[in-house]
């Protein structure tokens, strides 16, 4: 791995690993950060020295964009170890594209690649302990950019803050979840961000989520804005829904998030001959299926999760249970098998899609 010329570069080890005092086994999602974190600045027009330095607190003025106007954009990513210690990145290059693409809808500059994913591998070779082998284990992988100049002025920043920090993650979701399909509440909008992966989107999901979970149920289906008929995606994942032997995800469109998980399930489904429809599924179709009892599987597919399958769903105060279906017949396994062998190195990815560090 070597950086392009023009980027300087610096790096600053911490006195001391806290990896002795961490519990991998019992580690909760999100709440451990590893030893070290990289850091680079946007001013003038221009991004500036790349530094891995000690993970630790930062000072910030009361006054900063990203507190008063949402300037905020990240990804989500995971490296994983093999059973030879060798580190590996799932299609690093596919969040890089979209984080550009993020950043330009929010008026953010654009992070070249040099600095993204050759500083991303740099990173994680000096903390590449901290990603553990075996199943369920992984470092889950940070990178945001938010709007740093002072003032309260409405409008774009003109400086800014990229960041990646590192965590050690096990299983997101263990067992199956219930959902609610939304009929009042949206989570993006023709014309707005809900392609982008902006802080402000899932800040938007949080009330909503809220009220479901008090309902008893854990996630919500979210539909379009407009008829609140199009199943559109799940919680903060893309959604799939088997019909028969049909699998169906709705397009990709400004509302709905270009997933990398989705894409590689997508591409994985139809090498195994699985029959994949992309197109817009309605409230009532899901219904009709369910009633003739063709609704086989729901699923969500995300970084975090992976695939995160789905008992069941409620809609106008009726609960609707999905079949059983036994593992080796299940789609949602068949792909999440498929996709963490790749990831892990344990079969051969044909796809070219990992690269080590």
């Amino acid at each position: 791995m070597s950086l392009e010329k023009n980027v300087d570069f610096s790096i600053q080890k911490a006195e001391k690993s806290k990896i002795g005092s961490i519990d991998f086994e019992n580690v909760k999602f999100g709440s451990v950060f590893t030893d070290h974190m990289l850091v680079c600045h946007y001013k003038d027009g221009a991004w500036g020295q790349v530094e891995i330095k000690p993970y630790g607190p930062m000072s910030f003025e009361p006054s900063m964009n990203v507190f008063h106007y949402g300037q905020a954009i990240f990804e989500g990513m995971k490296a994983y170890k093999d059973e030879n210690d060798k580190v590996w990145l799932f299609r690093p290059r596919e969040n890089w594209k979209r984080f550009n693409k993020s950043a330009e809808r929010l008026a953010m500059p654009h992070i070249d690649e040099t600095r993204f994913v050759d500083g991303l591998k740099a990173l994680l070779q000096l903390d590449q302990d901290w990603v553990r082998k075996g199943e369920g284990n992984s470092l889950y992988i940070r990178p945001f950019m938010i709007g740093t100049h002072e003032g309260v002025v409405a409008g774009p920043s003109t400086e800014f803050m990229f960041c990646i920090i590192l965590s050690p993650a096990r299983t997101y979701y263990s067992g199956k979840v219930k959902v609610q399909i939304a009929e009042h509440y949206s989570r993006a909008a023709n014309g707005g961000v809900g392609s982008t992966k902006c802080s402000g989107n899932y800040a938007g999901q949080f009330y909503p989520t809220k009220l479901a979970q008090e309902a008893g149920y854990q996630q919500v289906i979210w539909t379009d804005d407009t008829t609140h008929t199009k199943l559109e995606e799940a919680g903060t994942m893309n959604v799939f829904f088997r019909i028969g032997d049909t699998l169906i995800t709705a397009p990709t469109s400004e509302r709905i998030l270009d997933g990398v998980t989705r894409k590689s399930l997508i591409a994985i489904a139809e090498s195994k001959g699985i029959k994949v429809e992309v197109k817009s599924i309605v409230v009532q179709e899901l219904l009709d299926a369910h009633a003739k009892g063709e609704l086989k599987e729901i699923f969500g597919a995300g970084t975090a999760v992976t695939v995160g399958q789905i008992e069941g769903f409620a809609y106008q105060d009726k609960y609707y249970a999905l079949p059983e279906v036994a593992d080796a017949d299940a789609y949602a396994i068949q792909l999440k098998t498929a996709l963490q062998g790749i990831q892990q190195k344990r079969i051969e990815d044909t796809f070219d899609w990992t690269e080590t560090i």
